[in-house]
């Protein structure tokens, strides 16, 4: 049996990317993509961590819409950081540096490898799916939305980010449909 060719276009559910970096999905659903810079709990004293908790509880019965978390991974390319020490190190034109450089970079690159360092981004992703409703509502809805997980995220110490442009969400996608891009790079 012969499987039926589709086209990446088709795959996708992507309908439309407005200007100001909603979505349209193909089944008419309405989506909004936030990025959270995350915190670094461990380096928190036990107050704080309690205090960023307890900001969490508040966030997680405060939004009584549906959410979706994404964590996009990839694994860290070193080369560019390597390279930019280098071409600062040339500057400088002193011997020990270049010793000290190579050390570190060995040791960078040995680490890397052990571990296999990667960089991880953080999403929420609201949605409307109000059918019935116009897209200026929908647009509405979505913005309160993201006010209040911006506001409850702040609580926390995270600073949220609206992905509001086309191109930006454009980008976004481009990077998540297309990963085998940064395994190579």
């Amino acid at each position: 049996m012969e499987q039926e060719k589709i086209s990446t276009q088709e795959w996708i559910p992507i309908e439309t990317i407005f200007e100001n970096g909603i979505v349209k999905l193909k089944n008419k659903q309405f989506i909004k993509i936030i990025k959270v810079n995350p915190i670094n709990f461990s380096l928190k004293s036990n107050l704080e961590k309690e205090a960023i908790l307890n900001s969490y509880k508040i966030f997680l019965k405060t939004c009584n819409f549906d959410i979706q978390i994404l964590i996009q991974s990839s694994k860290q390319n070193l080369n560019k950081n390597i390279e930019n020490i280098k071409n600062k190190i040339k500057k400088e034109n002193k011997e020990y540096l270049n010793k000290i450089a190579e050390e570190y970079f060995d040791f960078i690159l040995k680490i890397n490898s052990m571990k296999n360092s990667s960089i991880k981004n953080f999403y929420i992703i609201i949605s409307n799916n109000d059918k019935e409703r116009s897209e200026e509502n929908v647009f509405q809805d979505l913005n309160e939305k993201y006010f209040k997980i911006k506001e409850c995220l702040f609580r926390c110490g995270n600073l949220v980010q609206d992905l509001n442009s086309k191109d930006v969400v454009k980008s976004l996608f481009n990077d998540f449909f297309n990963t085998r891009i940064f395994i190579n790079n």
